[in-house]
């Protein structure tokens, strides 16, 4: 059942540029250039993992705005951990989302931030991840 979620379509505008296109909107990343690419925009791994800041982010803002709080010295630090997946592999192993907030907050605020942060809807999918297809399909060019 879809809910209103767009197709996301992939085109290759050369080099090791991929770009994402929805809506209005184009999506570019590339990779650095000991891999290939000119670091021209993030790679697709680095959009992944600025999507779970980001989210937990709107989550903060939404909470504060709805109360009329200040964001004034309210920022997200979105930390990365990796682990040994084999004998030459790492694989990301802990991600950690600090929320910096001005003097003054009180504990129960604190512990609010903290918990609207994790309804972050991108950390549920990782929770309950999807299952994935892949397939080709013949087109016309």
């Amino acid at each position: 059942m879809a809910i209103g979620l767009p197709d996301i379509h992939v085109h290759f505008p050369g080099g090791k540029k991929v770009d994402a296109i929805f809506d209005q909107f184009t999506v570019n990343t590339d990779q650095k250039v000991k891999d290939g690419g000119e670091e021209s925009a993030p790679s697709p791994f680095l959009l992944f993992l600025s999507s779970l800041a980001t989210c937990a982010g709107i989550f903060v803002l939404g909470y504060c705005q709805s109360r009329g709080m200040d964001t004034t010295g309210i920022f997200l630090t979105q930390t990365h951990e990796f682990v040994p997946d084999g004998p030459t592999r790492m694989r990301l192993g802990k991600i950690g989302i600090q929320i910096t907030v001005p003097p003054g907050f009180s504990e129960k605020e604190k512990a609010m931030l903290i918990r609207v942060a994790e309804q972050c809807a991108v950390k549920k999918v990782l929770e309950n991840p999807p299952d994935f297809t892949v397939e080709t399909v013949v087109g016309s060019v």
